[in-house]
């Protein structure tokens, strides 16, 4: 893996950089590299990993679909769908939902239960993290009781046969979404889709805390320069003392900030050097050994920071961009003889997101941090242009929310 390269106030402090090789043996060096690392030994972490290589490839794949325009995605509600629809899979579709889920270096015997214990993890009460993953299945489908009882087993959920009543089945879908995400993601579908096979669903909602609060009083109308010619006001939080975890790759030309979240999350920003919406080389460097690379490496350091509301929400068909992901094959013949006897194809992906991070914390002031760089004058992190952010759960790496955002004005 390529080491980040971090200078802190103008080359104080230089960490080595080097470049990824693309040669194969290089490849396979860094891969045992990184399977070295303590923090991927565990099968929750592994599996974790697993997942958001997953999440970073389908917002790739979302990103460069939507060129000129704000992305949100949790795609960890999307990986729960698909791997409980792997248990009602034949091998051959069972191969091709796992490779994309890069289960590859997992222990596939144990990948369920082991699932099973990260939702667990990820949904306590104290992670403030909703999410809701459901199969929807057309109607009058004699499905196995053998995959049912598994998939509630490890996932929580029975699937949700189609009663042939549109209108019902659009209240009762919505409702379960709703319920699932306490309420703040509402209305998941508009109108039941026709023509239904496989229906997946995917929701999540998070009303995150900074570890520490931004005082109100401080945020303000400022500048946000959507390209090198426009630039609009809108409020930003501000916070002239804040502590938080900084470095500069100079490769990808960017500096990175990471501010911590209560209930043991964590919010990575990245943000590019000069103003360009083309955030497509950061994106492709983004996996979850990078950023587990990066978080290890960042510094914590004083820095006068700004940085625009994060209040979006995001409804998403992504059948067209899973399709573009190596999982054609799920819309055309797959073998879902788990499920039942009958032919059965992936027909509709939903995706509906929430995220709210305002100024609420849970601590009122920043605190004194005797290992933060004193240095003769504080990092400036300003959000003022198009940047990139990753929200993951700190303990076990996990890719809870993802975004790009070129106009922090478009919900």
């Amino acid at each position: 893996m390529r080491h980040l390269g971090i200078l802190l106030c103008l080359g104080l402090l230089v960490l080595p950089c080097r470049s990824q090789d693309p040669g194969t043996n290089q490849q396979e060096a860094n891969a045992e590299e990184e399977e070295e690392d303590p923090f991927f030994q565990s099968p929750t972490n592994k599996l974790a990993a697993s997942v958001s290589n997953f999440g970073y490839e389908l917002f790739r794949q979302r990103s460069t679909q939507t060129p000129t325009g704000n992305v949100l995605l949790s795609p960890f509600s999307l990986a729960t769908a698909l791997s409980g629809l792997s248990l009602g899979a034949g091998e051959r579709t069972e191969d091709t939902i796992q490779r994309a889920l890069f289960y590859d270096l997992l222990d596939k015997a144990q990948v369920h239960e082991v699932y099973k214990g990260l939702l667990g993890s990820l949904t306590g009460p104290a992670k403030a993290f909703k999410t809701a993953a459901r199969l929807v299945m057309e109607r009058r489908l004699r499905m196995k009781v053998g995959f049912v009882s598994e998939l509630e087993k490890s996932y929580g959920v029975r699937p949700r046969l189609l009663s042939g009543n549109p209108r019902a089945d659009l209240q009762e879908i919505n409702n379960w979404v709703q319920q699932r995400t306490g309420g703040k993601v509402t209305r998941i579908l508009a109108e039941t889709p026709a023509g239904v096979s496989i229906l997946l669903l995917g929701a999540a909602y998070l009303k995150g805390q900074w570890a520490t609060r931004f005082d109100p009083k401080l945020t303000k109308l400022q500048s946000f320069h959507l390209d090198e010619e426009r630039v609009v006001r809108l409020p930003m939080m501000s916070a002239p003392q804040a502590i938080l975890k900084y470095g500069f790759d100079s490769e990808l030309n960017c500096k990175i900030a990471q501010l911590p979240l209560a209930g043991g999350l964590s919010a990575m920003f990245f943000l590019p050097q000069s103003v360009t919406q083309n955030l497509t080389l950061i994106e492709e460097s983004l996996t979850s050994e990078f950023v587990h690379d990066v978080d290890k490496q960042l510094k914590a350091v004083h820095a006068v920071l700004s940085l625009p509301r994060l209040k979006m929400v995001a409804e998403t068909p992504l059948a067209g961009t899973l399709q573009e992901m190596r999982l054609q094959g799920l819309f055309s013949v797959p073998d879902f003889s788990k499920i039942a006897p009958k032919a059965l194809k992936v027909t509709h992906v939903l995706h509906k997101v929430a995220l709210d991070l305002g100024e609420e914390g849970a601590g009122d002031a920043f605190p004194p941090d005797t290992e933060a760089a004193r240095l003769d004058f504080p990092i400036e992190y300003h959000m003022d242009r198009p940047f990139l952010f990753v929200l993951r759960d700190t303990d076990t790496g996990a890719l809870l929310f993802i975004g790009k955002v070129l106009d922090p004005r478009s919900p």
